[in-house]
């Protein structure tokens, strides 16, 4: 009996693969070139959200652990190294998945960045060519007005 885990650990083990689970199926998603700042905040909160859940979730892993040093000091080896490499498993899908989250939110940070300061430049030269436009289509000076010439030669 003293090789068996708590009802507890199974409990555990089963909650945070479940979360790592879903966690890896939202960071899965295929990377598409997003053009819509709105879709990109969505998504980094999604991410954000993920890693706020993150220490709830090193609560288990830590008494996965602890409860898995205390089985293999009371049971056989051959369960012993079954637990631990259960647990090895587990530990390394969460280490791959915490470097990810963090990874990722930091690329769709930078993206947002760059997509915000392209729409801004975007903006910018729209406006631009708007007042290009306007003063393309005033109306030329006449040949001999070497003032309003000269002025509209300092505007172009």
């Amino acid at each position: 009996l003293d090789s068996l885990p708590p009802a507890h650990y199974k409990e555990t083990m089963n909650t945070i693969l479940t979360w790592t689970q879903q966690s890896e199926t939202k960071l899965s998603m295929p990377q598409v070139a997003i053009a819509e700042y709105e879709i990109m905040e969505q998504r980094l909160r999604e991410f954000k959200a993920l890693q706020s859940s993150l220490p709830e979730q090193q609560k288990g892993l830590t008494y996965l652990s602890t409860t898995v040093e205390e089985l293999c000091r009371k049971g056989p080896a051959e369960v012993s190294r079954s637990y631990r490499s259960e647990l090895e498993v587990v530990l390394g899908r969460w280490k791959k998945l915490s470097a990810q989250l963090a990874e990722q939110c930091q690329k769709l940070e930078e993206r947002m960045t760059k997509l915000q300061r392209f729409q801004n430049d975007t903006r910018t030269l729209k406006k631009w060519m708007a007042e290009v436009d306007v003063f393309l289509k005033e109306e030329w000076p006449a040949l001999g007005d070497s003032e309003a010439l000269e002025k509209q030669l300092e505007q172009c």
